[in-house]
Parts: C-alpha cells; structure tokens; sequence
C-alpha cells in the first residue's frame, strides 16, 4: 500500500484540515495509507508580532512548502486564506476543499450591542479597515494566537473578529455572535477552503488529489486569487475577494492607513472567465481608491 505524507502545521485547526483532506483521500483513493509531517512556521513561533509587520501572507505556509518541496513530505495542507498569490516555484494546488462558511463572525457581542467606542480584537488590518467603515467610533486592538487563545481574549463588552471556517471545523460555532453579511465584511481571498500542495513532477499524487478537487470552489478560489495577484505581490494595502456559489463577485481595498476605502460587486456571466473577472474587479477597485484618494 503506498503512503502519502501530509505536511501541515500542528495547531488545532491544521490538523483538523489535514485529517478532513486525508478522509477524502482515503475514500476515493482506498489503497492509500496516510502519513502526518508537523511542521512549524514563522507565524507559529512568532505568535506576538503582528501578521501584517511580519509579511502578512506566507508566514503559515513556507515551511510546509519547503517540507513537500525536499521530499519529507508529499503534499502541503493549508488555508487556502495563506497563501500567496505568487504560486512556488516547483508547487502547484492539486485541490482545493469543498468551501465552509467563507463569512467572518463577531464572538463576544454583535455590532449592534457594541457600544461607542467599544474594543473590537483582531490582528487583521482588512477586517479593522471593514468595520470602520461602518462603526468609526470603535477602538481596535491587536489578537494573535490559536483559536483557543484568541476565544479567551475577548474584551470587556466588546468583541473579536473570527473566520467562521475555522470555528466551523474545530466545532466551536456556538460562540458567534453575529455573522457579518458580505457587503459589510468581504472575506479574505480564499478564506472558507484548503488548499493541498503537491510537486508540479508528482503525477502520481496529483492523480490522488484530483479525485478530491471540488471545482466550484476551486474555481471562486482561482478567481479570487487572480484579484490578488493583478494587485501583485508587493501590494500592502488591506485587499479583499470573495466569488460567491450564486455567482456575484464581490471585493474590497482600503489605503495603507485604512482612512480610504472601496468595496464593490457585480454578478459574473456564465460567459465570462472566471480569472479575468478577478483581475477586472482589481484593476476597478485600484481605479476607485486612487480617485477617492486623489479628491
């Protein structure tokens, strides 16, 4: 029987990703046993310094990469919210994951029940620049940790900003407080879906996992990825995208600073292709923030 070596971090939520993956393997593939690789990332071991003062994207995903990429591993686990929008070099995603719920969630009170000036936790400058928009009075506060600590650190009276995926798959919904609709939060590309990694010569693997590749999600995922990528990788600025099932594109941008913002959306015909609406709704979304900053 040949075996299939996982790579995935080994926080709570990763290996509940992996062993959901490693299911689907073992119930298309049935000759395939499974093996798990634990690896640990710089956003692991650096759980106080603020994502986006570490580089943001990429900090959870790199050295599970490198773990598939030197042969300790076979296939690379994530949230597809991780990664890059520059694929790795020698890498390609073999499937992506039936999406969860892609929504973020407010735990500890609803926007409603926050009174002026209350804290909202969250180490996300996209989700700070989201309810700002529609709540300026807040005050915001930095939230890094694992699932577990950042549900212990809700402030007094106020709240933290959760991706109801990650409570949906550690079965720990029952916390939210409210689920925030898409014109008030747009999730992070991504956000909701795993993403498996496997080496572009791999064509025994790749076989594997195109047997689990769910292509709804994979398709909103590639468009929502070919947004980020139009942006480029350079880009700092809080961005957002989101492809929904129904077919309506929608996605967010905000300055440096997150004083200026756009959101926009727009139903995608059956005609068009998917990655040139992701790129479109980039190129309009930098067209409207600049002459929103330049008035």
């Amino acid at each position: 029987m040949p075996t299939l070596r996982i790579a995935t971090r080994s926080s709570a939520q990763a290996r509940a990703q992996s062993e959901y993956v490693a299911g689907l393997i073992v119930a298309t593939s049935s000759d395939v046993a499974i093996e798990y690789v634990y690896v640990d990332t710089q956003g692991d071991l650096n759980a106080s310094t603020p994502l986006h003062q570490m580089g943001g994207q990429g900090v959870f995903v790199k050295e599970v990469q490198r773990a598939v990429l030197d042969g300790r591993a076979d296939i690379a686990i994530h949230s597809a919210k991780d990664l890059p929008s520059q694929q790795a070099e020698g890498l390609v995603i073999g499937a992506v994951g039936e999406r969860r719920t892609p929504n973020d969630a407010l735990v500890g009170k609803s926007l409603k029940d926050l009174a002026q000036g209350a804290t909202v936790a969250t180490g996300s400058v996209r989700r700070k620049a989201q309810l700002s928009r529609i709540r300026p009075d807040l005050q915001f506060v930095d939230l890094r940790g694992n699932i577990q600590t950042r549900l212990s650190k809700v402030p007094e009276n106020g709240a933290i900003v959760m991706a109801i995926a990650a409570l949906e798959i550690l079965q720990l919904t029952d916390n939210i407080a409210e689920v925030l609709p898409l014109d008030v939060a747009v999730p992070m590309v991504g956000q909701g879906s795993v993403a498996v990694e496997a080496r572009v010569n791999d064509a025994d693997t790749l076989n594997v996992l195109s047997r689990i590749d769910h292509e709804a999600s994979r398709k909103a995922v590639e468009a929502e990825r070919a947004f980020l990528a139009e942006l480029g990788a350079g880009c700092s600025m809080p961005v957002a995208a989101h492809f929904t099932s129904s077919g309506v594109f929608h996605a967010f941008m905000a300055s440096e600073d997150g004083n200026d913002t756009v959101q926009i959306e727009g139903v995608v015909g059956d005609e068009e292709n998917h990655l040139d609406v992701g790129v479109a709704a980039a190129v309009e979304c930098r067209r409207l923030l600049t002459e929103r900053k330049t008035k």
